[in-house]
């Protein structure tokens, strides 16, 4: 019996002792779930290009302001373009180019998802790479666009709305609208008109207008970067560094991108300004045109008593950080009502200001510095854990650096204003002595919202109402819309510096969740039909959406001479090393004429290069000499380096291919070098050029039909003899 009794409680002992083991496995990892819910995107847009009239509404609010290069954009931003106007947004698996008279948003941004609202105008949109799990979508005011494939596509939204014109001269994607869904392929062009219900036309695509030409223009500074060799091709704006800088091998920290085109005595996160973009908080906003990549990925470091910038290791999806900084002052307990900051070196460990899980700090610092993980462990729960934003036992590399503090007075800070104009004076035992913080102690305001040209709301272009007010139809569902700043204001001010979290920010919204979205009209399910083909189309000279009408008698697919930015210098000729080849199931770049050898300096393509290239399944305009889209692709011989270093080694691949089908590349591409970190299968083969003089007619919109029926209507009525 004693021995019964033992055993009993023995065996009772062991089941508290498992249950407890296995509670705190649940609420641990149910923690960990919660914590990850919270976790911002990895990925942001760039609002990169600007041309002419550009205006941008910060997510929530609804004043415009004069659009500023190099603001990451998110969910809910919007942007418009003037007559005249052009912008690119970058995602670095994607570019979008907005044309004149055009208004676009995202819809929903995040790691998965690319949906955007387009309510009027005309967008070129260039997929790279597209995931397994990605979704890429496109709303206008009667359908609903899903890209499957990487390639290249024209979307354009009617002025009234009443109709979309969906070109696809490279991929394949869907349309939905009115419980009805198109497929268009390589090489079509559809046009969709009415809203109740859906009149579908489509014909072989035509030539390219001068928007396309530009798009393709700007495409090849990407698709030939001798930058993309050094770093992962999620970081966007990597093409700006080629033009500005140098890359040199360095025996401690790698491949460093060095600028060669600054100041003396300068430094890094000194010209620009802070803005307050949710829910990263504090964002840095670089003043020069390469100034995205280096200040939102990798580190700095000095050598030599210059500047250089060490990017994230090649192999690793890049996660994107608002500004890799170390603030010092800010707050109570600041100096002087100052505040300061300088830029991480490398291996040192990037601790987010905002709400985020012990994964993605793992993430944010192996994807943008070689670093261990039991290190970064170590400092996330030093500081998020036991909630300890001062940090007193870390040596930071470049806070004894010369002229690598920046300090400036809180209100030049919280207001935007361009901190080389406002910078203070401090000596380096007042550096040394002031505290060191991963969080700013200091509450936004409405102009950190709208950033450095808050001043300008109400006195910039802005679309037209009937525009501003269209709905959109959505095939998936979008996030409810972003809460206003000022509903944000006072619970932010509870803990200055620190963005709300998503449970917090939840709370803030209508009770009505239902009616969040009054701009977005979901789209019913959809059943596959069959639209018009081959319809007579219209004369070439007609005019699209946001482009002005073509002479007449002019072709359409003559070269263009893309017009200069305003913003931004055109980019010069530099070396042009081996270009690794892009990733799989990306689109085939366009080769630009008379492209030089690969180890000749300083002969590299014009950004404003016209573009005479054939696209797929429409007539080819005369080529030179090049070689042949089916010449092997690997194994090509590396160009020299920069410096005549030796190539890096560069890690395999082991990552299966998605099941996705594959892209139609376009023809006449020659193979660029091989290229590391290839994440999915090899685009298809193209296909064939259609004969070289027959041109398919394009559809005829509701707006040109009309013309044509008012046209032969006079015609009728003139008297004989004339």
């Amino acid at each position: 019996m004693t021995n019964m009794i033992k055993t009993l409680k023995k065996s009772v002992w062991c089941s508290i002792v498992l249950g407890t083991a296995l509670a705190t496995i649940f609420l641990t990892t149910r923690a960990s779930a919660q914590d990850q819910q919270e976790d911002p995107p990895s990925r942001v847009a760039r609002l990169g290009y600007l041309q002419g009239s550009v205006s941008f509404q910060p997510a929530g609010e609804t004043d415009w302001v004069g659009a500023v290069p190099n603001r990451p954009m998110s969910t809910g931003d919007q942007l418009w373009t003037d007559q005249d106007s052009r912008a690119d947004v970058q995602l670095g698996s994607a570019v979008i180019r907005l044309g004149a008279n055009t208004g676009f948003s995202f819809l929903n941004l995040d790691d998965d998802t690319a949906q955007i609202q387009l309510t009027s105008g005309v967008i070129n949109i260039t997929v790279r790479r597209l995931g397994e799990d990605d979704s890429f979508e496109v709303d206008t005011p009667n359908q609903a666009f899903t890209i499957f494939q990487p390639g290249h596509y024209r979307v354009e939204a009617s002025a009234d709305g009443s109709y979309t014109v969906i070109s696809v001269r490279a991929g394949e994607g869907e349309a939905t609208g009115n419980g009805e869904t198109y497929t268009l392929h390589g090489g079509q062009r559809g046009t969709f008109s009415g809203t109740d219900s859906l009149n579908v036309d489509v014909v072989d695509i035509g030539g390219p207008d001068e928007f396309d030409t530009w798009s393709e223009g700007r495409d090849h500074r990407y698709d030939y970067s001798p930058s993309a060799q050094y770093l992962s091709h999620d970081v966007v704006g990597y093409e700006d560094l080629d033009d500005y800088g140098d890359w040199r091998a360095d025996s401690n920290y790698g491949h460093v991108w060095f600028p060669n085109q600054v100041a003396v005595g300068w430094a890094p996160y000194h010209q620009g300004h802070w803005d307050w973009i949710s829910p990263w908080g504090w964002t840095w906003v670089d003043d020069s045109s390469w100034g995205y990549a280096p200040f939102h990925y990798g580190r700095w470091v000095s050598v030599g008593g210059r500047w250089g910038w060490v990017a994230g290791p090649v192999a690793v999806r890049a996660v994107y950080a608002p500004a890799l900084v170390v603030f010092i002052g800010g707050g109570p307990g600041g100096f002087g009502g100052n505040v300061g900051w300088f830029p991480l070196g490398p291996r040192e460990v990037y601790v987010p200001s905002y709400h985020v899980s012990q994964a993605y700090v793992n993430r944010v610092n192996v994807s943008n510095t070689t670093v261990n993980i039991s290190t970064v462990t170590n400092v996330y729960n030093t500081t998020i854990i036991n909630n300890t934003t001062n940090i007193t036992n870390i040596t930071y590399a470049n806070r004894n650096v010369q002229g690598a503090v920046m300090v400036v007075p809180q209100h030049a800070f919280v207001s935007a204003q361009p901190v080389a104009r406002a910078a203070v004076a401090v000596s380096a035992r007042e550096i040394a002595s002031a505290p060191m913080s991963s969080r700013v102690a200091v509450a936004p305001t409405r102009e950190s919202v709208m950033g450095a040209k808050a001043a300008t709301a109400g006195r910039v272009a802005a679309p037209p109402t009937a525009v501003a007010n269209r709905q959109v139809v959505a095939k998936k569902t979008p996030p409810p819309p972003p809460v206003p700043f000022a509903k944000q204001q006072q619970a932010l001010a509870a803990h200055p510096g620190q963005p709300l979290a998503r449970s917090e920010v939840q709370t803030l919204r209508p009770a009505n969740t239902a009616a969040v979205r009054p701009m977005v009209k979901q789209a019913p399910p959809g059943k596959p039909a069959t639209p018009n083909v081959g319809r007579p189309g219209n004369p070439p000279n007609v005019a699209r959406p946001g482009q002005p009408a073509a002479p007449a008698n002019q072709p359409m697919n003559r070269p263009g001479n893309p017009p200069a930015s305003n913003e931004r210098p055109a980019a010069t000729n530099p070396a042009q090393p081996n270009r690794p080849s892009p990733p799989p199931n990306q689109p085939a770049p366009a080769q630009p004429n008379n492209r030089p050898a690969m180890n000749q300096q300083n002969n590299r393509p014009e950004t404003t290069e016209p573009s005479n290239r054939p696209e797929t399944n429409r007539p080819p305009a005369a080529q030179p000499n090049r070689p042949q889209p089916n010449q092997p692709e690997m194994n090509r011989q590396p160009a020299a380096q920069p410096n005549n270093r030796t190539e890096p080694t560069r890690p395999e691949n082991n990552q299966p291919p998605p099941n996705r089908n594959q892209p139609v590349p376009r023809p006449q591409t020659p193979p660029p070098a091989e290229r590391p970190q290839e994440r999915t299968p090899p685009p298809a083969a193209a296909k064939p050029a259609a004969p070289p003089q027959k041109q398919q007619p394009k559809a005829q919109t509701p707006e040109e039909k009309k013309q044509e029926q008012e046209r032969q209507k006079r015609e009728q009525q003139k008297p004989p003899g004339e």
